[in-house]
């Protein structure tokens, strides 16, 4: 069996792709069935996933922040660590779009699958599990984010409720990246023509993707809450060797900052670390109000040949099945915008160029700007979906939440032509969803946000229309 590192053992698994997670990085040894290439392509998809699932976590557990069971005199707190959360999701994205770059310098395609349920690697940190914000989920991502070198009695305690919080031991992200840095500076295992910079223009850039975020510093007030800095948003053009890995390092220091001052705020770590500290400071009694009663994991059910919404009879453990119809719908419409998110982000990777082209936007940038505007939808969605009931039958019992869930496919079609083609049909989906709200729930009718919603999907179906009718976007 071939070992993972050169100094430890063999390995024991028949086909670990994750190898041992030492205190140290050491040497990598390839396991079997990859080539160096090919192995640095395959920890990039897990890292691009485990990217993906942080950031859905942390938004679902921001959205469930907040609600009028918050006493009174905590509301300024809980509005604040809210928007902390938020922003570092945002910061997230940006790291789920850089390792999309680097997979674009490799000349890998680009990955934006994400783990779901059940979860499985070593590397990842715990179970993909969307929870309500608490003390216990927060100490879960306060050990995800945390520097190598964190220990101690309050590192001890964290960790105890991080575990019992998820099951297991919490793995740190940190880890995959130092895994995959041992690798990329080694000329041994990847020569520099690895590294292909003709692929720049096809990668996301921070023009495109870094609007309305600060540059090189997280120093300007966000404008949303007093005191709460706005998030920066890394992005970074990988054309190198040394590119590849600053990015890397880039994303490691916002994410853990291994080298900083505990003190220093500007690290995931620190931001969970200093929320959870206040937060587990209040009268438990108090904590228990930060967030409204959403339920865990909910997930919307159907059947694909029927319309109407499935019945209760494959109910899963750790999932919450969405039965209250209207809440479903809404679900549903959650659903569909987050792959719409999703095939906008993956279909701007197979376009090369600007945004707009003498004022006039570019394909591209037609789904760069849709890509942002999915983002402000999901976020007014979700705010519906945590005030909505989850049961048919309880109408004050838990809230729903936003499901999240993964669509069937993530796979883009070959031509360009048939990649329009998909990107009519999501509109069109949405206009029939938008349809059916409108016509089983009175309350919809005239409501600002579907009424917003359907414009805007008229004037993405008429942008489309153009793309597909225009000369050589034929198959």
């Amino acid at each position: 069996m071939p070992e993972l590192f050169e100094d430890q053992a063999p390995a024991v698994a028949a086909l670990s792709v994750a190898g041992s997670l030492g205190a140290e990085e050491k040497r990598p040894v390839l396991p079997p069935e990859f080539n160096w290439r090919d192995y640095t392509v395959m920890l990039l998809h897990v890292a691009a996933e485990i990217e993906h699932s942080l950031m859905v976590q942390y938004l679902f557990a921001a959205y469930s922040m907040g609600g009028p069971q918050v006493p009174e005199a905590r509301r300024d707190d809980v509005r604040r660590w809210q928007e902390v959360v938020l922003g570092i999701a945002k910061e997230e994205m940006g790291h789920l779009v850089t390792v999309q770059n680097l997979l674009t310098a490799l000349g890998a395609p680009v990955n934006l699958d994400r783990e779901d349920y059940p979860w499985g690697s070593d590397f990842y940190p715990f179970p993909f599990t969307l929870r309500p914000f608490s003390a216990t989920s927060l100490a879960a991502y306060v050990v995800a984010e945390s520097p190598e070198t964190w220990s101690g009695p309050k590192a001890d305690e964290i960790k105890r409720v991080a575990f019992e919080s998820t099951g297991q031991y919490v793995n740190r992200v940190g880890a995959l990246y130092s895994r995959v840095d041992a690798i990329l500076k080694d000329e041994e295992f990847l020569p520099d023509e690895s590294f292909h910079a003709g692929t720049l223009p096809y990668q996301a850039s921070w023009d495109e993707w870094g609007r309305g975020y600060t540059r090189g510093e997280r120093g300007q007030d966000s404008g949303n809450v007093p005191d709460v800095k706005s998030p920066e948003l890394l992005v970074f053009g990988v054309f190198s060797r040394d590119s590849a890995r600053r990015a890397l390092h880039e994303i490691g220091e916002q994410g853990e900052a291994p080298d900083a001052d505990l003190e220093d705020e500007t690290s995931h770590f620190n931001r969970f670390l200093g929320i959870y500290e206040e937060l587990t400071a209040w009268p438990e009694g108090d904590q228990a109000l930060v967030s409204r009663p959403v339920a865990q994991n909910p997930v919307t059910e159907h059947r694909l040949d029927e319309s109407e919404v499935a019945a209760l009879g494959v109910a899963e453990v750790t999932t919450s099945p969405i039965t209250d119809p209207v809440t479903a719908l809404w679900g549903h419409l959650f659903n569909l915008r987050y792959r719409m998110l999703l095939t906008d982000i993956s279909h701007a990777f197979r376009l090369a160029g600007p945004v707009d082209n003498g004022g006039v936007l570019t394909g591209r940038g037609a789904l760069v700007h849709r890509a942002f505007a999915e983002m402000y939808n999901l976020r007014a969605l979700a705010g519906r979906l945590v005030d909505l009931p989850l049961e048919r039958d309880a109408p004050d019992g838990p809230r729903a939440g936003p499901p999240f869930e993964m669509p069937y496919s993530l796979e883009l079609p070959h031509h360009d032509h048939d990649r329009w083609l998909l990107q009519r049909d999501l509109v069109q989906a949405s206009r029939l969803l938008t349809d059916q709200l409108l016509s089983t729930d009175p309350s919809c009718g005239g409501d600002p946000y579907l009424v917003a919603l359907r414009e805007s999907d008229q004037r993405a179906l008429e942008q489309v229309e153009h793309i597909l009718s225009r000369k050589g976007c034929t198959r």
